[in-house]
């Protein structure tokens, strides 16, 4: 092998590996929209995501020997 055929096998070769694996993980970065970050105005509606939306703004009465409202759940997951 000569010097040329060593310096691609060892660098040109993986170089180039590196280059095409880099534009593929950075391909959605660079041609994507615009990301919000803080201190921008947000120019979009509000909106309540529930995995329930039919359930949003549903409220049940809890049994009289629990804490008084209508919140359910908690940390227990009783709903």
């Amino acid at each position: 092998m000569n010097i040329g055929e060593t310096i691609l096998v060892f660098a040109v070769i993986p170089a180039a590996i590196y280059a095409v694996t880099a534009l593929v993980t950075l391909r959605s970065k660079l041609t994507g929209t615009p990301r919000y970050r803080p201190g921008q105005p947000w120019e979009y509606p509000p909106m309540w995501w529930s995995g329930n939306p039919e359930g949003i703004g549903a409220h049940r009465p809890l049994n009289s020997g629990t804490a008084s409202g209508t919140a359910a759940g908690g940390a227990r997951g009783s709903w």
